[in-house]
């Protein structure tokens, strides 16, 4: 048994959630291209039953699997998380993201709140949750109409009023961060990992 006094260091995982339209996904990605970040910072690879697109690569983009798979892998408890979008379904891979915070090395998943409270659950101490609050309902709506042009305005109406109940939420993660400002939010995404990760 280990010692109280003897701590293992393992990586991190970071989990940024927040309403659609927040800007999770852009902020993982200036993460990600931050060279001082390289060779300790890396997108989490996550199973998916939807078809390959042209360009991407299997376990480089997503490790690519059909629905009895996805299936199987969940009966064998080899993803963590997991949600169904579009008719596909989509997991985080329990061997990759062990064998990363093995080696030292921290992830960054763009996650619902669901599957931001699993990994807390799963990795207490190893976990970073940081939600990405938008700077104002109104902002928000403005975001969601331009990169969802033909949505109709009930459409929006039922995100928005899922985004509140998802605001109301961000009290139970670790940090919070605005993004109003694009350079700012990233600064302070940066701020909370070097803590974290030196």
């Amino acid at each position: 048994m280990w010692s109280r006094s003897v701590r293992q260091k393992k990586g991190i995982v970071f989990v940024l959630s927040g309403p659609s339209g927040s800007g999770k996904t852009t902020l993982a990605q200036a993460l990600l291209q931050d060279k001082k970040f390289s060779g300790k910072l890396e997108k989490s690879v996550s199973f998916t039953t939807r078809p390959r697109r042209r360009g991407e690569k299997d376990r480089r983009d997503y490790i690519f699997i059909t629905e009895q798979e996805f299936r199987r892998g969940l009966e064998a408890q080899k993803i963590l998380e997991w949600t169904r979008y579009l008719g596909y379904y989509y997991g985080t891979a329990r061997d990759f993201v062990d064998s990363r915070l093995e080696n030292l090395r921290s992830l960054v998943l763009c996650l619902d709140l669901k599957g931001a409270a699993r990994i807390k659950e799963l990795y207490p101490k190893n976990s970073t949750t940081i939600f990405i609050m938008p700077p104002s309902l109104e902002e928000l709506a403005r975001r969601i109409e331009n990169r969802h042009r033909e949505t109709s305005r009930e459409e929006i109406g039922k995100r928005l009023r899922l985004a509140k109940q998802e605001m109301a939420r961000a009290k139970d993660f670790d940090f919070c961060v605005v993004n109003g400002d694009l350079t700012r939010a990233v600064k302070e995404l940066k701020r909370i990992i070097v803590k974290k990760i030196t």
